[in-house]
């Protein structure tokens, strides 16, 4: 495990006020090794609390200790069975609410369904729903950590506090990487370019973004799925109107634009989950002469058969933050590292227990961090 304090943050440590309880939402054991950590860097007990499944599926949370006039914090990392986990939150946030609690800060360091963000035909927005709900159960603070899109901070009603993994992994490639100097950051798309340029200038490193994706199979091309309808239906439109039909999009072969020859090439990311696109950007970067290749992510999902595939994979090393517990994953994949991120959540915790300004935590944090 990685993980390094800064002089001046170790010696604000261990100091809290009274008042506080700390409490894991997670009925399961391997979920709770990040709340031990926050715990011991805070100097306090978990709080006492029983959180389990009945016989039929159902949640049942029993607390344990009086939490009246007091800040309770509860800490709830995501399993794999996300919808259990959201329930044992909400149940948990509810029970504190109506027992009193002064306060309820929710300590959620990968939030839920954050990639259901935006509508999808007739979909809809679920981390909205999410919010909504948690705002509703009582929830009066959240603390969570690189929010897939930094616009959910608006769905809910409440102060949201979005913290940032970057300086952890930054600190890691300074330290971990002995030849970083002759590394690229590389965005795997367009879409996370502005992250990787945000790593690239820290570093004072140059960046690559790959662009477009690999051509379709023959039948892909010939079943009609990428062809505009041979007859346009204009029945529900008004005869006088010629609504004009948008070009459908189609991106080019797999480019990279950036020299990645005889480098390292730094991939970063918010999330790692489904590996197939990391997958075929590394082979892209070996291609193109790169001798070594990273991953850095802060949620490490690994869904699936993720370890393994990435074991097969030209990928050197995966190094992500513990805000989603994968030690069986790291079983699995000697390849899968650990930066601990649990000092910057209990320094969160400690200043909004005291009072303090949070500002500390977000120094020099740019619009694109």
């Amino acid at each position: 495990m990685f993980c390094v304090a800064p002089p001046e943050l170790e010696t604000k440590m261990n100091v809290t006020k009274g008042g506080l309880v700390l409490f894991s939402a997670n009925s399961n054991s391997s979920c709770m090794e990040l709340s031990k950590k926050i715990a011991e860097r805070l100097g306090v007990e978990m709080g006492k609390v029983q959180v389990y499944q009945e016989p039929n599926r159902e949640t049942r949370v029993q607390i344990q200790e009086s939490v009246r006039g007091k800040d309770v914090f509860i800490i709830q990392t995501v399993s794999k069975d996300v919808n259990t986990t959201v329930m044992e939150l909400l149940i948990m946030v509810y029970a504190c609410k109506t027992s009193c609690a002064k306060s309820i800060i929710g300590v959620i360091p990968y939030f839920p369904y954050s990639k259901q963000c935006k509508m999808r035909k007739r979909g809809s927005i679920v981390s909205k729903l999410l919010a909504s709900m948690m705002c509703k159960a009582g929830l009066t603070h959240l603390i969570t950590m690189d929010l897939h899109q930094k616009e959910i901070q608006g769905f809910f009603n409440i102060p949201v506090d979005n913290l940032r993994a970057s300086p952890f992994l930054l600190q890691y490639i300074q330290e971990e990487i002995p030849d970083y100097r002759n590394a690229v950051i590389v965005a795997k798309s367009p879409a996370s370019a502005k992250r990787a340029q945000s790593f690239a200038e820290r570093l004072r490193l140059g960046i690559a973004v790959i662009h477009g994706e690999a051509q379709d199979a023959e039948s892909d091309l010939v079943d009609g799925r990428h062809s505009p309808p041979m007859v346009r239906s204009v029945a529900a439109i008004h005869p006088s109107l010629e609504i004009p039909m948008l070009i459908p999009k189609e991106k080019p072969p797999i480019t990279v634009v950036g020299d990645v020859g005889g480098r390292i090439a730094i991939i970063v990311d918010d999330i790692i989950d489904d590996v197939d696109s990391f997958l075929a950007a590394a082979e892209t970067l070996k291609e193109r002469g790169a001798y070594k290749i990273f991953v850095m992510a802060t949620h490490g999902l690994l869904s699936s058969d993720a370890p393994r595939l990435i074991e097969e994979s030209a990928i050197d090393e995966v190094v992500v933050t513990n805000t989603i517990p994968h030690e069986i994953q790291k079983l699995q994949c000697p390849k899968i590292k650990t930066v601990d991120i649990s000092m910057i959540l209990s320094e969160a915790i400690r200043r909004i227990h005291n009072g303090e300004s949070m500002s500390y935590l977000f120094r020099n944090i740019g619009l694109d961090d």
